[in-house]
């Protein structure tokens, strides 16, 4: 998509099957890089992609799932993980574009021709930026709770106005452990004391000036644009109270989305994928796969 600085140089030689099949030689530097992993005893990609605050321990749920279907990859966005504070750029990843363009590097390092996306949150942007950039890519879309704008504008509500977000802003610079433990609880929604601390490790392992760069990036974007662009199948899903993504915008994308399917989980918190894996499972297997497989 080419915004953002360009990849330094390659750092090693030719190593065996890391990224690619067993035997075949390829470079592995950007999916290494971003911690990638690769599983599955599917034939075809999916390419799972967390969101903000998590690392991609936040598939642990649903991987099994992915793993009996496809060919899974997943890795840490920059800022994300135990490698964080080495892949993130403050000029690359100042916009959801230098993300995608991570994205495709890493598809195009893997050799993937094809894949089924799935991106929760900022994730779900990146994925629909990146398959307008190049929509040969990606066979279909699912996306989870994902908002192209979180302020309030004319006529769309994206749930946030602006004293809100500079309030969070705020909240972060001044003590990042104190927002963290009160964060956390709020946006997992639920009493699940589990996921409320596996949220709050993998915000704790974000460098804080990196994670208060990337609430800007998120809460401060507009790509409402893209979401005519997409011209591949796209499924959205989320929960009925989101303290993040109201379900009107939800309808919004699902609308603006040429062809998308919207469903609404009767459940509470962002990260359903990690609260309620069992009512998503059920959604991907009827979206992605219709009859039982």
């Amino acid at each position: 998509m080419g915004r953002g600085r360009d990849r330094p140089q390659r750092r090693g030689g030719l190593v065996f099957g890391t990224c690619g099949a067993p035997w075949v030689t390829t470079y592995v530097d950007v999916f290494d890089s971003f911690n990638g992993r690769r599983s599955g005893a599917g034939k075809e990609v999916a390419v799972l992609s967390h969101g903000f605050g998590t690392d991609q321990t936040a598939w642990n749920a649903l991987r099994p799932w992915f793993e009996q279907r496809y060919d899974v990859i997943s890795f840490d966005l920059a800022g994300c993980g135990p490698r964080g504070a080495e892949t993130y750029d403050f000029d690359r990843h100042g916009g959801l574009f230098g993300y995608a363009d991570d994205l495709l590097d890493i598809l195009d390092e893997c050799g993937v021709q094809s894949c089924t996306y799935v991106g929760h949150s900022m994730s779900g942007m990146i994925g629909a930026a990146a398959a307008v950039a190049r929509p040969a890519l990606f066979k279909q879309l699912v996306i989870i709770g994902a908002s192209p704008r979180y302020l309030d504008d004319d006529g769309y509500v994206g749930g946030f106005k602006a004293q809100d977000l500079e309030a969070l802003f705020d909240s972060m610079s001044a003590n990042y452990q104190a927002w963290v433990a009160g964060f956390a609880p709020m946006v997992v929604g639920v009493e699940d004391d589990d996921v409320i601390a596996d949220f709050s490790n993998t915000l704790f392992q974000m460098r804080p000036d990196i994670a208060l760069n990337t609430s800007r990036t998120i809460f401060t974007s507009d790509v409402r644009s893209l979401a005519p662009q997409v011209t591949r199948p796209a499924h959205l899903i989320q929960t009925a109270h989101d303290v993040a993504v109201p379900v009107a915008v939800g309808e919004w994308l699902a609308n603006a989305i040429p062809g998308a399917t919207l469903d609404v989980i009767d459940a509470s918190g962002h990260l359903p994928h990690m609260t309620a894996p069992q009512e998503v499972m059920q959604i991907l297997q009827d979206r992605l796969f219709g009859a039982a497989r």
